[in-house]
């Protein structure tokens, strides 16, 4: 079984303004309201592709419920914490001539709601995949990836962290099966800018050495790299398409990762399938469906 955890999840309002102008009254010409979020993300597109998950995590308040609603809505199994105060957090995207964003904080974890997630995480068996995504709560110790890595290290789990800084470092030497930063978030980690896909598995093998099993880099319109355990190096340009919404593509991959390795027990496949699919994602207003994936496996063509 594959499990994700959102720490934060979110109602993600998608708003298009023709003239965005600060300080006077604008009108929307388009809006969208979708459950959000990293873990959730990944739940919904590997949900898209014929593949099961459970949805943990924390919600509260009226968003909470609609969150809550919108994934129940889809098929999506959930085990989410509710918490008594607060709300679920509302992130505004505002297209105009440049895209802005407004990301709301969320309610506050108590450390017996922390206990609580511990206690559900407990409950998974040798050989499940957890899927750990995205920023936590304020509220929440820096060390929230790396103590739940370090409860679970004798269930024999593949763990994925897409995460970022300090989040993901401190889960390196509990051996992550998959790691997946972008280019930037790289950069960030070695104080260096990425430029190109050589130096991107530079890094990405830098990772390895510090602990992490496989490494998924993202570079959005430059394509992306995988690094693995078994010394295999993959790279791919970008596929050809119009990017429509760029929300959810780097989750997408994840779960188009997955999917592709669960489907053939191979890197190079489940790399293809993990470019194809946060592709799929970025070309599109939703998450990426299984049929919009197959097109772009299609027609992209990859050298190797």
């Amino acid at each position: 079984m594959i499990y994700t955890v959102t720490f934060n999840p979110s109602l993600d309002y998608i708003i298009d303004v023709d003239y965005f102008e600060s300080g006077r009254v604008n009108r929307t010409s388009a809006e969208r309201i979708f459950a959000g979020g990293k873990g959730i993300n990944v739940s919904m597109v590997l949900n898209n592709l014929g593949f099961d998950s459970t949805a943990l995590g924390f919600l509260a308040g009226f968003t909470g419920k609609e969150i809550q609603r919108q994934l129940e809505e889809k098929g999506i199994t959930t085990d989410f914490i509710d918490i008594p105060e607060g709300i679920s957090r509302i992130n505004m995207k505002i297209r105009s001539e440049v895209e802005s964003e407004i990301n709301g904080m969320g309610p506050e974890i108590s450390q017996k709601e922390i206990k609580e997630l511990f206690e559900r995480l407990d409950r998974l068996q040798e050989g499940d995949i957890l899927v750990l995504a995205g920023s936590i709560p304020s509220s929440m110790p820096e060390s929230m990836y790396r103590d739940i890595m370090q409860r679970l290290a004798d269930k024999k789990l593949k763990i994925v962290v897409d995460a970022t800084k300090s989040l993901l470092l401190n889960v390196l030497p509990f051996h992550p099966f998959l790691i997946k930063p972008n280019n930037h978030e790289l950069g960030e980690l070695f104080n260096v800018t990425i430029e190109g896909k050589e130096q991107a598995a530079e890094y990405a093998k830098k990772l390895q050495q510090m602990g992490a099993q496989n490494v998924l880099v993202s570079m959005a319109g430059e394509g992306a790299v995988f690094v693995g355990d078994d010394g295999s190096i993959f790279q791919s340009e970008a596929p050809k398409g119009k990017v429509v919404n760029s929300v959810g593509a780097g989750d997408s991959m994840v779960a188009g990762f997955l999917a592709g390795y669960l489907k053939s027990g191979t890197y190079k496949k489940a790399f293809k399938m993990g470019v194809c699919t946060g592709s799929a994602s970025a070309f599109s207003e939703q998450l990426a469906t299984k049929e919009q994936v197959e097109e772009i496996i299609k027609i992209h063509s990859f050298d190797f």
